[in-house]
């Protein structure tokens, strides 16, 4: 692991006390004493575990601020310091006064800005690259060295801990999509039918009856699977499962929309409505004429995305369910066989 792949991670670190920073959507509440107390308690222990707070980084000569900007030039062609200012976030003064250094012990060259003559233009001279290159190594032995006493999947878990982390606290735009949908494999269905449980039960207090009704549903899908009239498309978002929607054959003409669901740590990104989509699309590329659903009025931000893809309510009932008093509702859409070719990317 590389010198940037540490000091993204603090870059992480420093930005997770932002709250309005990151892909989620702003809350609707501040995050709470108890989140705040849990992520400065994460930076105590991440900056003691890779000794950020010492004065001289790595056991070198040089601070993690100098140890940073030597990355920038050495991974980067024609830089000015404006642009090493404002990605690493620094004061252009204080910026200015880590290259006078770097001047002073020949590690630069300057060079005017072909597109600007105002500009210099700023590289790591030989010197440079041989000052950079066992801080370069150093870091890489010090993540090793963190990582030895885990097993394989642990090593695994904490590098797309700290991925999911940085997504997240990225602003949109600045990195590409981590969301990926794909078709069904081994393992979803119990990890599907796990995760719905514990939200539906977590959210609206469902009880173990939800579960049983979700692996019902479920082992006849996969007992009953045709591709040429059955779907399942499950998101993921760096690697790990987020949301999922099945259709499922109801009779030569008519399909059911089955089991929508989004993990709560990324809604509000458009997911939901990416699975309805390709849903939508998969049963039209099978040639069905109708798409029917039932949900249940309490289920508000699935009924949005229902109504907002072309769905309309058709009937509801009360019924006891869950260990709920609900009230359940059938949609239906009626199909048009014309592809959206967003939809089916």
């Amino acid at each position: 692991m590389s010198v940037r792949y540490i000091l993204d991670s603090v870059k992480c670190m420093r930005q997770h006390a932002a709250v309005e920073s990151g892909r989620l959507p702003k809350p609707a509440k501040r995050a709470d004493a108890s989140q705040i107390a849990a992520v400065r308690g994460f930076n105590r222990f991440y900056t003691r575990q890779l000794g950020l707070l010492n004065k001289d980084f790595l056991s070198s000569e040089w601070s993690l601020t100098e140890v940073r900007v030597l990355y920038e030039l050495a991974t980067r062609n024609g830089v000015t310091a404006r642009q090493v200012a404002n990605d690493l976030q620094l004061d252009e003064a204080y910026l200015s006064r880590i290259l006078t250094k770097f001047q002073r012990r020949h590690l630069i060259k300057r060079t005017v800005s072909v597109s600007d003559a105002r500009q210099q233009c700023i590289a790591l001279a030989p010197a440079g690259h041989e000052a950079f290159r066992p801080l370069n190594q150093l870091a890489s032995r010090q993540i090793a060295d963190m990582l030895a006493p885990l097993t394989p999947p642990a090593r695994a878990a904490l590098v797309a801990a700290m991925e999911r982390m940085q997504t997240l606290l990225t602003p949109e735009g600045e990195s590409p999509s981590p969301l990926r949908i794909r078709g069904l494999q081994t393992g979803d269905i119990g990890w599907i039918i796990h995760r719905q449980a514990l939200l539906y039960a977590e959210e609206y207090a469902w009880d173990i009856t939800y579960e049983a009704l979700v692996a019902e549903i479920l082992g006849a899908f996969v007992k009953n699977f045709n591709d040429a009239s059955d779907g399942a498309w499950i998101a993921e978002w760096l690697g790990s499962i987020v949301g999922s929607v099945f259709l499922v054959r109801a009779s030569e003409q008519v399909a059911k929309l089955r089991l929508l669901y989004v993990d709560p740590t990324v809604r509000g990104l458009g997911i939901g409505r990416k699975l309805v989509s390709l849903c939508i699309a998969g049963a039209e590329k099978r040639g069905y004429k109708k798409l029917t659903l039932w949900t249940n009025d309490v289920l508000i931000s699935a009924r949005r995305i229902y109504e907002a893809s072309g769905f309309r309510l058709v009937s509801e009932e009360r019924h006891r369910s869950f260990g709920k008093d609900l009230v359940g509702q059938t949609w239906e859409l009626t199909l048009s066989r014309t592809l959206s070719p967003t939809a089916v990317q």
